[in-house]
C-alpha cells in the first residue's frame, strides 16, 4: 500500500500506467479528428464556398485535456484509492476480532459491520490470518468460543453471518475463551464493544494486551443504547421508564406505543437533561386504545432493550362496583367500596351504579360487595353476562350471610362464623399458602393478615377443586366456579375491615389484580401451565416466529432470570393468554464503558471507516466518456451543424465539467425525467415492478411480467403494454393499480420519503404483491418462513401501514376473479398467500397488501422467443399454467375490485326474475 497523507492506494503498481499519458498526449495531438460528413446537395457546396471556420488539423486542446483526464481517472480507479486509510495492522501474528453481539450492539449494527469489513480487508491486504470471537451466547445456548485461524475470506463470511442477539453478552465466558487462546507471534486484537461496562471489561482488555496490541472501538456518548423498562401506571396513563448509560449530554427520546397489528396508538417525546440517567414518559390514551397496546419502543433504536412487550397485566379493564349498603350509610373508612376503589384504580377503570345500569355498559368484572339475593331481573341479566365471559366477584357480609341466591360458586350455611372474641374459644385465623392451581399461586402472604369472621361453605365433593384460597384450618376463604365462558368468584369475608384486615394489606391489591386479569382470558391455572413460545424478539427488537432453538418455559419458572438463548424475550403461553417476557425485566441498569487499562487504544466507529474512491472515479470516467462520445459525433457533423471553435470549445469544456460534477453529485443513483416517466406510465397500462438493485432478480421480474402481459392480452380484454420498472425513491406510483415487489436479500433499505410514497399508494387504492421467493428453501409461509426473503421483508415493511393479514380464505375473490382456483403456485408449489384479514370497504374490498413466497415471476418469465426461462417444480407445465391463471386473477382483482364476490346472489336474482 502506498500512503500519501489522507490518501492511499491499495494497488500502487497500477499507477505506473500514468507514464503513458505523455505518449497519449503526443498521439492525440498528431491524430486529426475524423472528417466531417456533409450531405451532397449542390446548393450546399455554394453555401460553403467561403468557410467561416476551417476543420482543425489537430485535436482541440480542451478535448485533448478531457481525454487525458479520462485516462488518468481510469488508472487512478484501478489503483484502488482509499480516503482516510488506516495504517497497516500492528504485529506479525494473527488479527483477533472480538465482537460484542448482545442486545446493546444492535443500535448501530451497520457501523459494526462496516468496521468488521474494514478490518478484514486490511488483514487480507497484509496476508494476515484472523480469529473471530463473538461475546454473546449462540442461539443454541453455547458459550462464546473463539474460532480457529481463518483466512480473510473465511473470516469475512463468518462476520457477515453474525447478527445481534436479544440477550446480554457473556463476557466472562468470552474471557475464559481468550485465556485458553494460544497464538504465534505478536497478535493484534480489536474489540468491537457495545460501549457498556461490566465486571469483565478490564480483565478482557488486559488479556487482549497480553496477546499483542489491543484496540477498543465503541460508540460515542450520543449513540449508546438505552433501556426501556416495563411501564408503570399513573391514573389512566401508561408511564414509560427510560434509562440511559451516559449522562453527560442532553438527549431527546421518543416513545411509541403500537397495537398488535402495528398501528401507532401514541407517540410521546421527552428529553434527558444533563446528569439524568432516568426519565419517565407518560402516554395518555383512552381506555379502549390503552387496552390495545402490545408494544412500547424507543423510536430510532432497534434493540431488544429498547422494546417492551405488554400483555394482559398492563390492560386497564372496566370494573363495575355495587354496594349492598345505601350511600347515605357509608362512612369513608367503613364503606364497602372504599378499599376496592383504592385497590383497583391504578390498573382498572371504576364504574359505579346499580346492577342493571352496569349491565347496560361494557364491563370486564362486576364486584358485588355484601349484596344478598338479587332480584329475578338482576339475576337473569348478570347470569347471561357471566356466561358470555364476564367475571362476577362477590364479597360476603351480613346480608349475604342471611340471604343468598344461586349466583355463588358453592352452597353457603346460614349465618356467619366468628373467629376470636369474648364468646369464642378460637383465635383469628391466618391464611394458608395458596394452592398451585390457584390464580393467587406465588403471592406472598403477609403474616399479619387475619380473618375474624367469614361465611362458611357447605361440605361438598368438589369443594376442594373450587377453592382458590383457604384459612390455616382448611376452611375456604375464596371459592370460584366456571360458568360457561365466565366465572363466579366468592370471597367469604367482607370487602372492608369489618370482618378482617385483608383489605388493609398489599395482598388485597394483588389478589384483585389477578382476578381482574381473568376477564381477558388468563386461565385460572396459568401459574402451573407450560408457556409455549408464540412470538419472540430478534436482536433488532422485531417480533418473529420462534425458531426451533426456543423452548417452552415451565409455569413455575416464568421469571426474568429465565431469559436467555433458550427463552429469548417475547410472548409465551397461548393466543388467548399471552405472557410477555422482557429483556428489561432482567437488565434494569446500564453503565458506559469508561476506564480501560493503560496502553489500550480507544476509538469510535465513525472515525475508523475507510472510503473507497474507486466507484466515484469510475463514475467520473464514465461521465467523461459519454461527453467525449457526444463531442465526437458533433465534430463529425452527425448531430447537425453544431461547430466548435475556440470560444465554443471552451464553453463546451465548461459544460462538460459541469455535467460531470452533476453526475458525480448524483452517483451512484440514476436520473430519470419525471415528466417522461409520467407520460409513459399514464399513456398505457403497464405491469409495474420494484427495482431492487439485484440485476438477476430485476431481470427475472421484468421477463415474468412481460410473459404475464402476453397472457393477459391473449386471454382477456385487458390491454397491457408490458413491464415497467419503478424506482421507489423518485417515481410516482399512482399510475399503477398493482405493483409487483420481488424481495431480494441484498436490496438496500428504502428512505423515509419512499415509505411516505408507499403509504400514500396503499391508502389511495393501490395494491402491492410482495413475493419473498422463499419456497425454494422449504415449507413455511411468507410471514412465518425463515428464508432470507421473509427476513428482509420484515425489515423493509417497517414503517409501512401494512394491515393485519391472514391466509387467503377459500371464498376469497382472488379464487374466482377470472379462473376458479384452489391454490396459487408459482415457480415453486405450495405455500400460503396472505391478504388483509378484514378487507376495507373504502378500497372496494381489494386487499392493499398481498404476500406470497412462490416466485410467480420466475414461473411467468419468458425469453425473447416467448419460451419459458425457468423450470417449475414439482408440477411442471401444469403448474406453470396455474401460475399464469393466478396472475390473470390477480390483475382482474386489482383492476375490477370485488364485484365477483356478489356472484353468490346470482341464483336468487335469476329466481326472482323468473328465469
Amino acid at each position: 500500500m502506498l500512503g500519501l497523507g489522507p490518501l492511499a492506494f491499495a494497488a500502487p503498481w497500477i499507477l505506473g500506467a500514468l507514464i503513458v499519458l505523455p505518449v497519449l498526449w503526443w498521439l492525440l495531438r498528431l491524430t486529426p479528428p475524423s472528417p466531417r460528413i456533409i450531405q451532397f446537395p449542390a446548393i450546399r457546396l455554394l453555401r460553403d464556398l467561403v468557410a467561416r471556420e476551417e476543420t482543425p488539423a489537430r485535436t482541440p486542446l480542451w478535448l485533448l485535456i478531457m481525454r487525458l483526464l479520462l485516462a488518468a481517472l481510469v488508472i487512478l480507479a484501478l489503483a484502488q484509492p482509499l480516503l482516510n486509510p488506516r495504517a497497516g495492522l500492528p504485529g506479525s501474528g494473527p488479527v483477533i476480532l472480538v465482537i460484542d453481539n448482545g442486545w446493546g450492539a444492535a443500535r448501530d449494527w451497520q457501523a459494526r459491520q462496516r468496521a468488521m469489513a474494514d478490518l478484514v480487508d486490511q488483514a487480507e491486504r497484509t496476508n494476515r490470518e484472523m480469529i473471530v470471537l463473538a461475546t454473546a451466547p449462540s442461539a443454541a445456548g453455547e458459550k462464546p468460543q473463539a474460532s480457529t485461524l481463518l483466512r480473510a475470506a473465511d473470516a469475512r463470511r463468518l462476520t457477515q453471518s453474525l447478527a445481534p442477539r436479544p440477550w446480554p453478552t457473556d463476557r466472562a465466558a468470552a474471557l475464559e475463551a481468550l485465556r485458553g487462546l494460544e497464538v504465534e507471534g505478536s497478535a493484534h486484537a480489536v474489540w468491537l464493544s457495545d460501549g457498556l461496562s461490566d465486571g469483565s471489561v478490564s480483565p478482557m482488555a488486559q488479556r487482549l494486551q497480553q496477546l499483542g496490541g489491543a484496540e477498543v472501538l465503541m460508540n460515542g456518548a450520543d449513540r449508546l443504547p438505552n433501556l426501556l423498562l416495563p411501564p408503570g401506571t399513573e391514573g389512566t396513563d401508561l408511564v414509560a421508564r427510560v434509562r440511559r448509560a451516559d449522562t453527560t449530554l442532553p438527549t431527546p427520546v421518543t416513545v411509541r406505543a403500537t397495537a398488535d397489528d402495528g398501528r401507532l396508538l401514541a407517540r410521546q417525546e421527552a428529553a434527558f437533561a444533563p446528569g439524568e440517567n432516568s426519565l419517565e414518559v407518560p402516554l395518555s390514551l383512552p381506555i379502549e386504545l390503552r387496552n390495545e397496546v402490545t408494544k412500547l419502543a424507543i423510536e430510532g433504536e432497534s434493540t431488544a432493550g429498547a422494546t417492551v412487550l405488554l400483555d394482559e397485566r398492563w390492560r386497564r379493564r372496566p370494573v363495575g362496583l355495587v354496594s349492598g349498603r345505601p350511600e347515605g350509610e357509608n362512612q369513608p373508612l367503613l364503606s364497602d367500596l372504599y378499599y376496592l376503589e383504592r385497590a383497583l384504580t391504578p390498573f382498572s377503570e371504576i364504574r359505579r351504579g346499580s346492577v342493571l345500569d352496569l349491565m347496560a355498559r361494557d364491563l370486564s368484572v362486576l364486584i358485588l360487595a355484601d349484596i344478598g339475593a338479587l332480584t329475578e331481573t338482576e339475576s337473569q341479566a348478570v347470569e347471561a353476562w357471566v356466561k358470555r365471559g364476564g367475571v362476577l366477584v362477590r364479597f360476603a357480609g351480613p346480608r349475604l350471610a342471611q340471604h343468598t341466591d344461586h349466583l355463588v360458586p358453592v352452597r353457603l350455611r346460614q349465618g356467619d362464623r366468628t373467629l376470636g372474641g369474648a364468646l369464642s374459644w378460637s383465635e383469628p385465623a391466618r391464611l394458608a399458602p395458596f394452592p398451585p392451581t390457584s390464580p393467587f399461586a406465588g403471592l406472598a402472604i403477609p403474616p399479619d393478615v387475619v380473618i375474624d369472621r367469614q361465611v362458611l361453605a357447605e361440605p361438598a365433593i368438589d369443594l376442594a377443586d373450587k377453592t382458590w384460597a383457604r384459612l390455616a384450618d382448611g376452611t375456604p376463604l375464596v371459592t370460584a366456579e366456571q360458568l360457561d365462558e365466565g366465572r363466579v368468584v366468592l370471597v367469604h369475608t367482607t370487602a372492608n375491615s369489618d370482618w378482617s384486615n385483608l383489605a388493609l394489606s398489599g395482598l388485597f391489591v394483588d389478589m384483585l389484580r389477578r382476578v381482574t386479569a381473568l376477564s381477558e382470558g388468563v386461565s385460572g391455572d396459568v401459574q402451573a401451565a407450560t408457556f409455549a413460545p408464540i412470538e419472540v424478539l430478534d436482536g433488532l427488537g422485531q417480533l418473529v416466529p420462534p425458531p426451533a432453538t426456543v423452548f417452552p418455559i415451565p409455569g413455575n419458572g416464568f421469571r426474568p432470570d429465565a431469559l436467555g438463548p433458550r427463552h429469548p424475550p417475547g410472548f409465551y403461553g397461548t393466543e388467548e393468554a399471552r405472557r410477555a417476557l422482557n429483556l428489561t425485566s432482567l437488565v434494569t441498569a446500564i453503565e458506559p464503558l469508561r476506564r480501560l487499562p493503560a496502553g489500550v487504544a480507544q476509538g469510535t466507529y465513525s472515525t475508523r471507516g475507510e472510503v473507497d474512491l474507486k466507484p466515484w472515479l469510475l463514475g467520473a470516467a464514465m461521465a467523461l466518456a459519454i461527453i467525449d462520445l457526444f463531442v465526437g459525433l458533433v465534430l463529425r457533423g452527425l448531430l447537425g451543424n453544431i461547430r466548435f471553435g475556440r470560444r465554443r470549445g471552451a464553453a463546451a469544456a465548461a459544460s462538460a465539467i459541469a455535467l460531470t460534477a452533476g453526475l458525480l453529485m448524483s452517483w451512484p443513483g440514476t436520473a430519470r425525467a419525471s415528466d417522461e416517466f409520467a407520460a409513459k406510465a399514464s399513456g398505457e397500462t403497464y405491469l409495474a415492478y420494484v427495482v431492487t438493485g439485484d440485476s438477476t432478480v430485476d431481470e427475472t421480474t421484468r421477463a415474468g411480467l412481460e410473459g404475464l402481459s402476453e397472457v393477459l392480452n391473449r386471454r382477456t380484454a385487458v390491454e397491457t403494454a408490458g413491464a415497467l420498472a419503478v424506482n421507489l425513491e423518485q417515481d410516482e406510483l399512482a399510475f399503477f393499480p398493482l405493483i409487483y415487489w420481488a424481495i431480494s436479500p441484498s436490496q438496500p433499505d428504502i428512505s423515509d420519503g419512499a415509505r411516505v410514497r408507499l403509504n400514500e399508494f396503499l391508502r389511495n387504492g393501490g395494491t402491492i404483491l410482495f413475493d419473498t421467493r422463499d419456497r425454494q428453501y422449504g415449507p413455511g409461509s411468507a410471514l412465518t418462513g425463515g428464508g432470507p426473503g421473509a427476513q428482509r421483508l420484515r425489515q423493509l415493511v417497517d414503517g409501512l401501514d401494512v394491515p393485519a393479514l391472514a391466509p387467503i380464505p377459500p371464498e376469497h375473490v382472488l379464487t374466482k376473479a377470472f379462473y376458479l382456483l384452489q391454490d396459487f403456485p408459482g415457480r415453486f408449489g405450495g405455500g400460503d398467500v396472505w391478504v388483509e384479514a378484514q378487507e376495507a370497504r373504502h378500497n372496494d374490498g381489494v386487499s392493499s397488501v398481498i404476500i406470497g413466497s412462490a416466485d410467480w415471476a420466475g414461473a411467468w418469465a419468458v425469453d425473447e422467443a416467448g419460451r419459458p426461462r425457468n423450470a417449475v417444480v414439482p408440477g411442471g407445465e401444469r403448474q406453470r399454467e396455474m401460475a399464469y391463471r393466478f396472475g390473470v386473477n390477480l390483475m382482474m382483482y386489482a383492476l375490477t375490485g370485488n364485484y365477483k364476490a356478489d356472484q353468490v346472489h346470482v341464483p336468487a336474482i335469476l329466481e326472482r326474475l323468473g328465469q
